[in-house]
């Protein structure tokens, strides 16, 4: 198959998009209000894809949409087009002693890839944020989400041809994993990959992509109570980071507590035994819980279990006998996507917020919110865990870069 027919065919519509802010808003509310329109159309496609997959897959849930979903991803939308443009603004300006006037202003990335598995809101998410932001998109999506996806990009199509715009402004690629090498080789043609996914996704993007990529890592989640944390809080904040919900990136992997609290932690476990949460519990956790949290629930813990991203309704437990013990866990364990304490005292907050390294650091309260849509961003292109160009939710701004602009009036260099 020709999959440079593709690319070459997203750049022209890139060297064709000049839509004023308005006309880019038009088109994404209209996007809005058609998968509302067009629910039972997604629902019905969507349903062929979780035919095709084990409930009990850690995807499932992710794949999955719902009418509920829809109107979250419609108003999401809604969101971005009601954010101000990110583009052509200027970042900052001066004139030289020459003479010469130099600004720097924010422009976008040009054309975005972006590679992910059973997670068809992606799909939406990504067209809003890119359309927004006058990128093209070049989507690869997973097999197990095509009906999906193809139904999405239909939806979005049609809308982009009522209004007259090429509808290469975003393509959805074939399924077939040559499709996938193609584009980790379409140097000049993508300007960034950004793999969302599974952690062995991501390192095979990272280790064989020639198009510079931004990792929107897994999340290996953890959250901290401290000696000093208050106990309902703690409670309601750890329920809520496990089984809000299991299959997404911010969800809590593991529990880290206080020695001095293990008293306390047959408590805070007492809502995760209800949802049925497995639990995997070092020895001096264990031995607290042993009995009193339910047998088929509770294993002793091997070193496999943590540093690892559950998806699933299971976490971990580690105990420490102070902070320093668990930044150091968190320092070898994180993957530096969301951490949390849940203390009363503040210089273990501030120590925890200047040593922890990850993208979002929270302090009493649940790891859940590492969301774009919650972080007032509209929706969110990945997570990203690493430290150029962007980190953590990518929203509007993340997808620009920047040019200088110099203006001079005959000035040359001696």
């Amino acid at each position: 198959m020709n999959y440079k027919q593709y690319f070459e065919n997203a750049l022209i519509a890139g060297r064709s998009a000049a839509l004023s802010p308005a006309a880019i808003n038009k088109v994404l509310l209209d996007v809005a209000k058609a998968a509302i329109e067009q629910t039972d159309y997604l629902l019905q496609e969507n349903k062929k894809d979780l035919e095709r997959m084990d409930s009990a897959d850690p995807k499932y849930d992710r794949l999955t949409l719902t009418a509920d979903r829809i109107k979250d991803i419609s108003k999401d939308i809604e969101s971005v087009a009601g954010l101000d443009s990110p583009l052509g603004k200027v970042l900052s300006e001066k004139t030289l002693p020459n003479g010469l006037y130099i600004k720097k202003v924010s422009v976008p990335l040009g054309v975005v890839g972006v590679i992910y598995e059973a997670r068809p809101n992606v799909t939406f998410d990504v067209f809003a944020l890119c359309f927004k932001t006058g990128n093209i998109s070049i989507l690869k999506g997973g097999s197990d989400a095509d009906f999906s996806n193809r139904a999405i990009i239909k939806i979005i199509h049609g809308v982009l041809s009522a209004h007259q715009i090429d509808v290469n402004t975003v393509t959805l690629l074939p399924v077939e994993r040559e499709a996938t090498e193609a584009l980790l080789n379409a140097v000049g043609f993508v300007d960034v990959l950004i793999p969302r996914g599974s952690q062995n996704l991501i390192n095979y993007v990272r280790g064989n992509s020639k198009v510079p990529v931004i990792e929107t890592g897994a999340g290996i989640v953890h959250t901290y109570f401290d000696e000093t944390g208050d106990l309902e809080k703690a409670t309601a904040i750890i329920d809520n980071a496990k089984t809000r919900r299991v299959s997404v990136c911010n969800a809590l992997d593991c529990l880290i507590i206080n020695s001095k609290r293990l008293g306390d932690l047959v408590h805070i476990t007492e809502p995760l035994a209800k949802k049925e949460v497995q639990i995997y519990a070092d020895k001096k956790a264990y031995e607290v819980l042993d009995g009193l949290y339910p047998v088929s629930l509770l294993e002793e813990a091997k070193p496999e279990h943590f540093g690892i991203e559950f998806l699933s309704m299971k976490m971990s437990i580690k105990t420490v006998d102070n902070l320093q013990q668990a930044l150091n866990h968190i320092a070898i364990n994180s993957s530096k996507h969301s951490e949390a304490i849940i203390s009363e005292d503040e210089l273990n907050i501030e120590t925890f917020l200047n040593r922890v390294d990850a993208a979002a650091v929270y302090v009493n309260t649940s790891t859940a919110f590492t969301d774009g849509a919650q972080f007032g961003l509209g929706a969110e292109i990945g997570i990203s865990t690493q430290k150029l160009h962007a980190r953590g939710p990518m929203g509007l701004e993340e997808l620009t870069s920047y040019k200088w602009i110099v203006k001079g009036s005959g000035q040359i260099r001696q």
